[in-house]
């Protein structure tokens, strides 16, 4: 589990197809097709692409006796060995009875293209629904938690035919699927699963001699699951255990419980300020506590008390609409927006120099959809940027400034969110944002932009040493809307505000500079990326125009930037952000938020006022 093979395999997320090339978008475009078909000629119907990673694609579909089942194919371009998990998935999956997991159907072989077939679970995946609703209920936090827990039992006493325990390696949100109508989970994804080497009380799982003694149980056969959701122990490289997933369990029902996608955030947002039953809350905190004493010793208290706190009585409480402790603004848009998030000044969030893994990763998703960059961050600056990240998982386009200074927290943010209907969710997502930056004790500043890579303009070269030549018809995007002229000058934001960004190395030519400096003067919001390949070049913005009267004199800078692009030398990436006003927030810093509980007697909460 070295650095390398953490950077290469792991990447959870798909890149938008939008910042593919072209080349690169037919093939993906083409290898799903291809899926499909082979599909529709096994006698499927229905066929629709339901998730993709770094090891594969899943689809669903329908048989003829209309049993919807899922289908997991490799990535053909994978080496072997990576190939082969999917035949060991499939073995493992054999292995689980329990109905709240969609068993195994078959595995196959189509023309070397290994096939997968599972049951297929009702519903939406949590990491889904938690986008599109916020922070779950505490009622229906701890309900999930008991069928987590049901599940876990079961595992850890699983007989099977190995008559060993089984680990599944990888529980998160995204792995459960939520049947909204039942309120039941279903526990999907076992491509981490592995047989526990050691038991819940921490000894070897087989008793023979000859066994113990082999090198075989000395080195782990754990496999890696989302960095975000598993705890030390796997991550590290532990001997696996049924701890694992107690870990994972533990790391989902906090996320849900407080509308975030990772399990870092604990320190600052505590699982006890989340309105959760005291006891239940107690528990969860310290199931992610640093010491592996007390997180042993509240895993055994969550399987064992599980069932009893499950039979409290809870309803969902009538709850006032969050407040956005930063501005958020609604624009309904009939566009479609596929949003991305680009951060830079992030190295000083690290304890020990990461530059070396982050240089080998040429790519503007890197937040997105690598983990590794994290490593040598501690756990609530790791939660700022999973926060950050999970801003980008709304339709929103914009971006935001932090500055941490010895007397607080100073942020700016120009977030224009184009779905009204997820206004809440992404309220409680930008408030994580603001509570975990007010919980990180250093000096710097982070920048994010977010820009719709549907508007990522692509020009394409031959090699290093040619230039990039924009098409003719070719022009950088933007919206026109009036605005209040701002009578005092000093509230004018400036691109170049805080000087040269540190960590982007693509020194752009000055005629773009110049450019910049034009639109500079121009009342306006937006952002510009320059992302500088080998054979490849990525224009991301979003410009807002603020003057209706210096449009012409607007859209000629933009496109004599564009006409500079030629002009542009080496590889990298270079940005430039500018808010609308300055319209600075400051917080003050804190520990962590307050202790806040469900009620004792929530019919009382709930009953109107006389």
């Amino acid at each position: 589990m070295t650095q390398d093979t953490l950077q290469q395999f792991y990447i959870p997320e798909e890149q938008s197809v939008y910042l593919l090339s072209h080349d690169d978008a037919k093939k993906l475009k083409d290898w799903v097709e291809l899926c499909q078909t082979q599909l529709e000629q096994l006698g499927y119907r229905d066929i629709e692409l339901v998730g993709k990673g770094a090891y594969g694609f899943v689809f669903a579909g329908v048989t003829a006796l209309n049993d919807e089942y899922v289908f997991k194919f490799t990535r053909i371009t994978l080496a072997q060995q990576f190939q082969d998990r999917l035949e060991e998935e499939a073995f493992m999956l054999e292995q689980v009875d329990h109905p709240r997991v969609p068993r195994l159907i078959a595995f196959q072989r189509v023309r070397k293209q290994s096939i997968l077939v599972m049951q297929r679970a009702p519903g939406i995946n949590l990491e889904e629904y938690s986008l599109r609703h916020g922070r779950l209920p505490p009622r229906l936090v701890v309900n999930i938690a008991a069928q987590l827990a049901d599940i876990l039992r079961s595992l850890r006493r699983e007989a099977g035919p190995s008559g060993k325990p089984i680990v599944h390696g990888d529980i998160k949100p995204s792995n459960l699927v939520f049947d909204v109508a039942s309120e039941r989970v279903a526990l999907i994804d076992w491509g981490s699963s592995v047989f526990a080497q050691l038991d819940a009380n921490q000894q070897f799982v087989n008793a023979n001699v000859m066994e113990l003694m082999s090198d075989n149980l000395q080195q782990t056969n754990a496999r890696l699951g989302d960095v975000y959701f598993i705890g030390e122990e796997q991550l590290n490289g532990g001997l696996s255990s049924p701890r694992f997933d107690e870990q994972g369990a533990a790391a989902t029902l906090y996320a849900l419980a407080s509308a975030q996608s990772c399990r870092f955030g604990h320190r600052g947002i505590p699982a006890t300020s989340l309105g959760l039953p005291m006891e239940f809350a107690r528990v969860l905190d310290a199931m992610l506590d640093p010491d592996p004493r007390i997180r042993m010793r509240a895993g055994d208290y969550f399987i064992e008390h599980m069932p009893r706190l499950a039979r409290t009585v809870m309803i969902d409480l009538p709850t006032k609409p969050e407040v956005a402790t930063v501005p958020v603004w609604i624009r309904p848009s009939q566009r479609e927006i596929d949003t991305v998030v680009y951060s830079s000044r992030k190295s000083f969030l690290r304890e020990e120099d990461g530059r070396d893994a982050l240089n080998a990763v040429n790519d503007v998703q890197l937040d997105r959809y690598y983990k590794n960059f994290m490593q040598g961050m501690g756990e609530t600056e790791k939660a700022f940027l999973a926060a950050v990240s999970r801003l980008g998982k709304y339709p929103v386009v914009g971006g935001l400034a932090v500055r941490w200074e010895t007397d607080g927290v100073y942020i700016d943010t120009v977030l224009n969110l184009h779905d009204g209907e997820l206004k809440a969710a992404f309220i409680a997502a930008v408030n994580n944002m603001v509570n975990l930056a007010r919980a990180i004790y250093r000096r710097g500043v982070f920048k994010s932009c977010l820009f719709n890579a549907r508007d990522t303009l692509h020009i394409d070269r031959g090699g290093p040493e040619e230039v990039f030549v924009p098409e003719p018809d070719m022009t950088l995007p933007y919206e026109v809307s009036a605005a209040p002229d701002l009578d005092d000058k000093t509230r004018v934001h400036s691109y170049f505000e805080d000087g040269p960004d540190p960590e982007e190395f693509l020194q752009l030519p000055g005629e773009i500079m110049q450019c910049l400096e034009g639109l500079n003067a121009i009342h306006h919001t937006g952002l510009i990326i320059f992302e500088a390949l080998p054979t490849h070049l990525k224009i991301h913005s979003y410009y807002r125009l603020l003057d209706p009267a210096r449009e012409a004199e607007f859209r000629d800078c933009l496109s004599a930037m564009l006409s500079a692009v030629s002009l542009i030398r080496g590889l990298g990436v270079s940005g430039y952000m500018k808010m609308p006003y300055k319209d600075t927030k400051a917080f003050s810093h804190i520990e962590r938020l307050p202790e806040r509980y469900y009620p004792k007697d929530p019919r009382a909460e709930s009953a109107p006022a006389s």
